[in-house]
């Protein structure tokens, strides 16, 4: 934090405001990569970009059995007090992701090979947290989406489609046309469609005559009876009780792996106490010490020290990647069982939906004709199947 601190304070004297630029390293899942191969990819990004010799600071962590890099350089030159300009940084990180792809022998990305075959169903983080709060998977919610968009030709046919999953077209305020689901969150239909508002205008020529936000909240809330909010609550309280079991494993590993680098750190440093004072023994000093300066031999002893320091380092390093690379596998096999779970819990919230939108239409259909209804049962609330996909024991 005080390097970041300083290097704020010297953006001070420019009139530069975005002095920090910042990257992810991201290597592929279930490739194990050394702290030295991540240093090395930094340095040469900072190359490529313009960076050599900025200031820098690398934070490594590691998340769902994965390993990342973070890296962040000040822009500033503090010899001209202006800022690098980066031109075209974004084509010279693809080249250079593409390069340590090759020289690693990793499975490039189709975007890598060619721009035009990168991943559709990429998001923003807006996106993304509007999908984290509805616990859906923001991929599943865009695939989704643009599933009803590609087969749907009629505003109509468009409508029916997405509400088949539990999305209702509804006329919004700044955004056009947009969708909302039962619990009411709104959904950008370009957007999430992965069209332009373009599209979605000459698709929907007439939006004014859709129902708005409110008014579909309003009938949504309307025919929610008490049976079926219990049903949707028995939902996500199940969803909750599965997960509850891999997240007291995920935690307790957690807090394993942090003891065993702690001690694997103390024993390091214990170590690299007892070897500096070791290797300080062999200066002599006092006559001897002249002597040895005079005839070239306490050069000689210091090099020596220099060089048992730096792979004293580089011995350090490495058990600490050995146990790090342990460690991330055995979070990764967990991390399968959790991916399993989601899976699972994906398919049952989007069964979810689906019932919840028929149970609606059936609302619908009965509102529109009281007297085809009349002596038979109101609450018809969505019976919970046993067809929904088995659950993954932990």
């Amino acid at each position: 934090m005080q390097a970041l601190r300083e290097i704020e304070a010297v953006s001070k004297g420019t009139r530069c405001r975005q002095y920090l630029f910042s990257l992810s390293l991201n290597p592929p899942e279930a490739e194990p990569v050394s702290t030295q191969a991540f240093e090395a990819a930094i340095t040469e990004i900072e190359g490529k970009l313009g960076l050599k010799g900025q200031p820098r600071a690398v934070i490594f962590h590691e998340k769902e059995g994965r390993r990342h890099a973070h890296c962040v350089w000040s822009r500033i030159d503090t010899n001209r007090m202006t800022a690098i300009n980066l031109p075209f940084y974004k084509r010279k990180l693809s080249e250079v992701a593409r390069d340590l792809y090759l020289e690693h022998g990793w499975q490039m990305p189709r975007g890598l090979h060619d721009p035009a075959l990168r991943d559709p169903l990429n998001f923003s983080r807006a996106e993304w947290q509007q999908a984290k709060r509805t616990k859906l998977d923001p991929r599943e919610l865009r695939a989704l989406f643009k599933e009803c968009w590609e087969r749907s030709d009629t505003a109509p046919a468009l409508g029916t489609a997405l509400q088949e999953r539990g999305f209702w077209l509804a006329r919004g305020d700044r955004r056009g046309v947009v969708a909302v689901d039962y619990r009411g969150e709104v959904y950008a239909l370009a957007r999430w469609s992965g069209v332009r508002a373009k599209d979605v205008k000459e698709r929907i020529a007439n939006p004014d005559a859709l129902p708005s936000v409110d008014q579909i909240k309003d009938r949504l809330a309307g025919r929610m009876t008490t049976a079926l909010l219990k049903f949707i609550k028995e939902v996500d309280a199940d969803a909750r009780k599965r997960s509850a079991s891999l997240e007291f494993r995920r935690s307790e590993l957690s807090g394993r792996h942090r003891e065993e680098r702690a001690q694997l750190n103390q024993h390091q440093q214990k170590r690299w106490v007892a070897e500096t004072n070791e290797r300080a023994a062999r200066l002599p000093k006092g006559m001897k010490g002249i002597w040895h300066r005079i005839t070239g031999r306490y050069a000689e002893i210091r090099q020596l020290n220099e060089s048992e320091t730096w792979q004293a380092h580089l011995r350090d390093q490495t058990e600490k990647d050995a146990l790090i690379l342990e460690q991330v596998e055995e979070r990764r096999a967990l991390q399968l069982e959790i991916k399993a779970q989601r899976d699972h819990q994906q398919a049952e919230l989007m069964q979810l939906r689906a019932d919840v939108a028929r149970y609606q239409d059936m609302q619908e259909r009965k509102d529109a004709s009281p007297s085809r209804d009349k002596g038979r049962d109101h609450d018809r609330s969505p019976k919970r199947t046993n067809n929904r996909p088995r659950t993954p024991k932990p």
